[in-house]
C-alpha cells in the first residue's frame, strides 16, 4: 500500500507498508507528482507501517522516472520518515545527506508529534 496525502500548502503525508510491484510504483510516483502540484518549500512525512523492498520492476519504474523524481525532491526542503525499524531511520538520514538540499530525519512511529514539530522548525513560510 502505498497512500499520498496534501495536508495543506506544502504539506505530503506519505503511508508505506507492505511491498510495491511495478504497477504500484508507477501508480505511487503519479501520485507523488500529482499531489505535489504547486508545492515549493515543502514538507513530508513519511510513515513506514511495514516495509518490503519493492520489486525489481517497480525499481525500473522508478528509474524510468529519473528525470521527474528529481523534480520532485527539489520541491520539498524536510522529510521525516516514522519507522519502528532503526535501519530505515538510518539508511533515510543517510539519503538525505546525498540529496542537496533535503534533509531527511529518522523517528519512531510513536513519535509523531515530535517529528511533525522538527518539519515545522525549518518552514521559511
Amino acid at each position: 500500500m502505498f497512500e499520498v496525502k496534501r495536508v495543506g500548502d506544502n504539506r505530503l503525508d506519505i503511508e508505506m507498508s507492505g511491498k510495491l510491484d511495478a504497477e504500484q510504483m508507477g501508480k505511487a510516483l503519479d501520485a507523488l507528482t500529482e499531489q505535489a502540484d504547486g508545492i515549493e518549500n515543502g514538507v513530508m512525512l513519511f510513515d513506514v507501517v511495514d516495509y518490503h523492498l519493492p520489486s525489481l520492476g517497480a525499481i525500473g519504474v522508478e528509474l524510468g522516472r529519473f528525470p521527474k523524481m528529481i523534480h520532485f525532491i527539489r520541491q520539498f526542503d524536510r522529510a521525516v520518515v516514522l519507522t519502528d525499524k532503526n535501519w530505515i531511520k538510518t539508511v533515510s538520514e543517510f539519503e538525505g545527506k546525498l540529496i542537496p538540499g533535503l534533509e531527511i530525519k529518522g523517528f519512531g512511529r510513536d513519535q509523531k508529534e515530535e517529528a511533525e514539530a522538527w518539519l515545522e522548525t525549518g518552514r521559511s513560510s
